[in-house]
């Protein structure tokens, strides 16, 4: 172990590049101990009041303002896993290509850049007040409903897979790929256009920036976060 950490270390030296930059090589954001490679949404620290770790894994706290995470570095093309789990009634998600342009407003307990980003969500189906497929658990939120999804119980782990990879976009619940896109596509292009993102200019225009994940106020369960460049 310690030599492979020496050879690490002596490649970063050589190439300028931390681990976590090289690409075609798994690296964890979270395994269960250490937030180094997180922060808070325009902080220079991870928001440990708003998130907890527990048993492994961060916990949302409830009761507490609503602060995301996002990866400290940015990523363009990327393969992005983790596992999830929510409580009854639970929300969040994964945003990709942040630039953290996006205050809270006053009395919002969303996300400041939900209206900004693409999303990929993470949600109970069965007891959130929106039941609209298009912002179900692993849909593009608002775009694109996700087929062929299998969920486990709340309460219970699903894995999550996010794959953006020169343009295509592929994302997983539990091993089964539901949402498949093309960035930049008419297909694409046509759905944002009659969804509510058509009045936002700023809309999914960045094409690298930071991973986010959702605070929206319930409970959510997120461990072994890892990512890999392509």
């Amino acid at each position: 172990m310690k030599k492979i950490f020496f050879l690490l270390m002596l490649l970063s030296a050589v190439t300028g590049m931390s681990y976590g930059q090289q690409t075609n090589k798994w690296h964890y954001l979270f395994d269960g101990k250490s937030v180094t490679e997180l922060r808070g949404y325009k902080m220079d620290t991870f928001p440990s009041e708003a998130w907890k770790i527990e048993n492994g894994a961060l916990v949302a706290q409830t009761g507490v303002p609503n602060v995301d995470f996002l990866t400290k570095e940015t990523y363009t093309n990327f393969d992005l896993t983790l596992e999830w789990a929510v409580s009854k009634a639970g929300n969040s998600g994964i945003f990709y290509n942040v630039l953290e342009n996006s205050s809270h407003e006053s009395g919002n307990g969303n996300s400041p850049n939900w209206l900004d980003n693409f999303e990929m969500q993470l949600l109970d189906d069965i007891d959130f007040n929106d039941h609209e497929p298009r912002r179900s658990a692993g849909s593009l939120y608002d775009l694109i409903a996700p087929q062929n999804k299998q969920l486990k119980p709340v309460g219970e782990f699903n894995t999550a897979r996010l794959l953006v990879d020169h343009g295509h976009v592929e994302q997983w619940i539990n091993g089964r790929k539901v949402v498949e896109y093309e960035l930049g596509s008419a297909a694409l292009n046509d759905l944002i256009g009659r969804s509510k993102y058509k009045s936002n200019p700023n809309f999914a225009k960045s094409t690298s920036g930071h991973i986010m994940f959702q605070h929206h106020g319930q409970k959510v369960w997120l461990k072994n976060i890892k990512i890999k460049r392509l």
